[in-house]
């Protein structure tokens, strides 16, 4: 694991002063500009993903996330109706439709999970709207940030690591990861464990990883350890290979 989890055993005091320097040191990219790394999400359902895409935010990040653009492209009459065609020609052959005409994203989940096939029919429509969205945003982010976020649950899944300079799995016991979905959604460990299986495994998602946080303790714990993190991915410089878009 490259000693990923030593950078994340530090005194919150030396944690802050690290990311103070590192941040003016940062290394410039080829073309001599700052480097302004680009950053990837994963981890388990109920890790925290959104609590460190918070603390990325606040050290001055662009956070662009899935979920919110997925909702904003939901809303589309143009893939309203491709949506409803794809999930009500399926087997499954169901409505999708609420009573105002839009997407009823708990009856799509429940068709996604149900069938594979119209799980990818789904992925084909909206990630390439999802990924327009995404760099739109990040283009049209002010030139005082810091560092790019993506926070998508299939980054993996769909190749999104190829643009990322980092990719930062977000840890936490799977006990802890129950108490949250439970309370936040009213999940059971067995419709988590069924979600999840949609998904790479958690020790794929750890393996491909550049970097892990921990996310099982305070929220004042948890920005010093992104902060940290932060510091060590714009020390490391750009990765190579990685696609600039």
């Amino acid at each position: 694991m490259r000693g990923l989890c030593d950078q994340i055993m530090w005194s919150t005091a030396c944690t802050e002063q690290a990311a103070r320097t590192t941040l003016i040191l940062s290394p410039m990219s080829s073309s001599g500009e700052l480097f302004r790394p680009v950053i990837g999400i994963v981890g388990g359902i109920g890790s925290g993903k959104s609590e460190v895409a918070r603390a990325f935010a606040a050290l001055g990040c662009e956070v662009c996330t899935s979920d919110d653009l997925a909702r904003r492209v939901l809303a589309e009459p143009e893939v309203v109706a491709q949506i409803s065609t794809i999930v009500s020609t399926s087997p499954e052959s169901t409505s999708i439709i609420s009573a105002d005409g839009s997407i009823d994203r708990a009856r799509l989940a429940r068709a996604i999970f149900a069938s594979s096939e119209v799980r990818h029919q789904v992925e084909r429509v909206m990630h390439p709207r999802i990924e327009a969205l995404r760099r739109a945003q990040f283009a049209a982010a002010p030139a005082s940030t810091i560092g790019f976020i993506i926070d998508a649950p299939l980054l993996l899944e769909v190749g999104l690591e190829r643009e990322c300079d980092a990719v930062v799995f977000v840890d936490a016991p799977q006990a802890t990861r129950l108490a949250r979905v439970a309370r936040a959604r009213g999940w059971s460990a067995e419709e988590l464990a069924r979600r999840e299986s949609a998904q790479l495994s958690l020790d794929e998602k750890r393996r491909r990883a550049t970097d892990i946080v921990l996310n099982n303790a305070s929220t004042e714990e948890l920005s010093a350890n992104v902060a940290r993190i932060l510091a060590v991915i714009r020390r490391r410089g750009p990765r190579e290979g990685v696609v600039r878009v």
